[in-house]
């Protein structure tokens, strides 16, 4: 007969069957987080190291200018659900560590406001470390009203640092491009 004084105690298999549950759930959790966190890191990651050639923010140009120049060109792509035409500026060549302004141009060719957002990488993507962006139209949502046309500058260099790597002493010119993508924002 089985002693009904003795306190009931959970087997082995229930205990870890919990917790492999737990394992499991915890591990989920994890993994939904990653997920939400991937594109921040992967973007920080890539500002950071210039990986896919993504180009480096700056302040100003500390380092100076070398005689070496470098010829630079634009692109630019617009996504089909933004009704923009936009010219890129024209390619232009000036010594390394200069630093240049040029604009891009965009019309809403729309009856309404819109509002978009441009992305941008360097060719070839070695160099998107040394291209140094001051100001650029695409760090923030552009709202254009009906018909309206404006000018879209960029301020930028490339580091004289770049002549250090002889993995880029063959590169002649760098193309930034831009792909100009409608916005979730309607427009104001």
């Amino acid at each position: 007969m089985a002693d009904s004084t003795a306190p009931f105690q959970p087997d082995a298999n229930n205990r870890n069957n919990s917790r492999v549950a737990l394992t499991l759930a915890v591990l989920v959790v994890g993994m939904v987080g990653l997920a939400f966190a991937a594109v921040p890191l992967y973007q920080m990651f890539c500002q950071v190291t210039g990986f896919g050639g993504t180009p480096q923010i700056a302040a100003e140009n500390p380092k100076g200018i070398i005689a070496r120049e470098m010829k630079v060109r634009f692109d630019v792509n617009v996504e089909r659900a933004l009704p923009w035409t936009i010219k890129a500026a024209a390619p232009i060549t000036d010594k390394i560590g200069q630093v240049d302004t040029v604009n891009y141009i965009a019309t809403n060719n729309s009856d309404k406001p819109m509002t978009g957002q441009a992305i941008f990488n360097v060719v070839p993507e070695k160099a998107g470390i040394y291209f140094n962006k001051i100001e650029c139209f695409c760090f923030t949502e552009q709202t254009l009203q009906p018909g309206e046309t404006v000018e879209m500058p960029i301020v930028f260099f490339i580091d004289p640092d770049l002549d250090d790597n002889p993995e880029l002493n063959t590169i002649k010119e760098i193309t930034l491009s831009y792909t100009f993508y409608a916005s979730d924002n309607e427009g104001s």
